[in-house]
């Protein structure tokens, strides 16, 4: 079996720079202003479906306040997430699926708002309604909704495909429509699930010297499964 196409490449680490903007031009310009500590807003919350690219940019924003040489912190939101001293002394705290906090969690992110908000501090949150829909405390909901509040606009299949073909021309081909049609409907649809593909279709394409077309793809595909199937084989042994 092939390895080289194989070993799909890790998602690029996400910035504000390779977030695909989509219909959130607004929200990307003002985290910009954030990242960059020139914008005057300091709150944020985003909001929209799993895929929509919530985390994609609350890392990023803290990725880029870490080379501006501010002090952030990401947090993955769960029940049992607990926060660290020193945290109401960042310059920004970003708390993804805030909405997943637990009742002691959401005490502690009510007093971190108003520790990085006495401090000119900075918070991002995220979750997967407007604040109003939540279910968390009501004073925790109204500081969430104090600051600007965007939807998150998923990438629509067009979006995505013109996405991948500027993906496909930096690495020198072109990408057939028919090639692109079938990703989007066969496999994982979330961009950096897609664009993984696609750098591994891209390798498998240099490594069987033969044109990225659908079968190519088909017969990459059935060698990943045909990967998985035995690996799954040898750990029920």
């Amino acid at each position: 079996m092939r390895q080289l196409a194989l070993d799909f490449a890790a998602p690029p680490l996400p910035t504000l720079d390779n977030f695909v903007t989509g219909r959130n031009a607004e929200l990307l310009r003002n985290l910009k202003r954030l990242a960059a500590r020139g914008g005057e807003e300091r709150f944020f919350f985003v909001w929209g479906q799993p895929g929509s690219g919530r985390t994609h940019l609350l890392k990023g924003t803290v990725a880029e306040l870490h080379r501006a040489g501010a002090s952030a912190a990401y947090l993955a939101c769960a029940p049992d997430t607990r926060f660290h001293e020193g945290l109401d002394r960042m310059d920004c705290v970003a708390l993804d699926d805030a909405d997943r906090l637990d009742a002691d969690a959401q005490v502690a992110a009510f007093h971190l708002y108003n520790a990085l908000r006495e401090r000119n501090g900075a918070l991002i949150a995220s979750g997967s309604a407007p604040p109003v829909q939540l279910k968390l405390r009501d004073d925790l909901v109204t500081r969430l909704g104090w600051g600007l509040v965007y939807q998150v606009h998923a990438l629509s299949d067009e979006e995505k495909m013109r996405a991948l073909a500027d993906f496909a021309a930096t690495r020198g081909f072109r990408l057939l429509p028919e090639v692109g049609d079938y990703l989007l409907t066969r496999v994982q649809r979330d961009l950096p699930s897609l664009l993984s593909l696609l750098d591994a279709l891209d390798r498998y394409s240099l490594e069987t010297k033969r044109p990225v077309t659908v079968p190519l793809l088909r017969e990459l595909l059935d060698l990943r499964d045909s990967r998985f199937r035995i690996q799954d084989s040898g750990d029920r042994r």
